[in-house]
């Protein structure tokens, strides 16, 4: 299945009902010439329809070609609607090119009783509908503190977990366990600038995550994974750098960096 100009004109047409926001993401690696940059145009917008919520947008990739086919990354479409008390939605995307393959989420919540229900599933042509993931969170308030409970499921390899969450004024703490392995996360916020989170596993992994607050729109996060890799994000206003530094004991491989930039018209 293939996009004719006309029919992607008027998806053009449509989602130019928002502002379209241009990101820009340059690639680690040597490039004869302009491959190394991965631009990419998103469009989006919403209606209503009496009590029937719609949201829609394309992802494009900014780039020359003759096959306008090629050009959507993603299409998706999003319609909410509130009724008894519940606030029910579903998602549906086009992805990676595959345009007779939808990925689709719904979601019911329920603010009076704190609960939230998810569903992950895909359909298309020839493989019909098929739930991959369900999932549920419950909360609870207790003498100041909020408690999550979310299990889940994953139909696909059969395995599930639950995640439990604690938070309490400057302190947040998550346990996940299954079958195969149980961690724990703590994160604590030192001052309005600094966040640490350590995590441990039954397995042996541990991590630890420390966010840097610079100012209102700026932050670094560092995540340090002992013989695995060190991971940096430095977030500053609309610019995004990544930079991953593979480790194997005291051995350093080569550094991964990428750089992003959104620019809104």
């Amino acid at each position: 299945m293939k996009f004719t100009a006309v029919s992607l004109l008027a998806l053009f047409g449509a989602a130019a009902a928002g502002r379209p926001q241009l990101s820009i993401q340059v690639r680690d690696g040597k490039f004869a010439d302009l491959d190394g940059l991965e631009p990419s145009i998103s469009w989006g917008g919403s209606s209503t329809q009496g009590d029937l919520n719609v949201e829609y947008g394309v992802d494009l990739a900014a780039r020359a070609t003759a096959d306008i086919g090629s050009l959507p990354k993603s299409v998706w479409g999003k319609a909410s609607r509130s009724f008894g008390g519940w606030d029910a939605s579903a998602r549906a995307e086009l992805a990676n090119g595959q345009l007779d393959q939808a990925d689709i989420e719904v979601e019911a919540n329920n603010a009076e009783n704190d609960l939230a229900v998810k569903l992950v599933a895909s359909a298309g042509k020839g493989s019909g509908f098929a739930v991959s993931r369900v999932e549920a969170t419950k909360g609870f308030d207790a003498s100041g503190a909020r408690i999550t409970v979310n299990p889940r499921y994953n139909l696909n390899n059969e395995d599930g977990d639950v995640v439990i969450g604690y938070s309490r004024d400057d302190t947040e703490i998550e346990v996940t366990a299954s079958k195969d392995d149980q961690s724990v996360t703590i994160s604590q916020r030192l001052d309005d600038s600094n966040r640490i989170a350590p995590t441990v596993s039954r397995n042996g992994n541990i991590s630890l995550e420390w966010e840097r607050k610079l100012s209102d729109d700026s932050s670094v996060t560092t995540t340090v994974k002992p013989n695995n890799a060190v991971d940096v994000e430095w977030k500053d206003h609309s610019w995004t750098a990544n930079i991953n530094v593979p480790i194997d004991g005291t051995n350093i491989g080569g550094t991964n960096v990428s750089i992003k930039r959104d620019v809104t018209f």
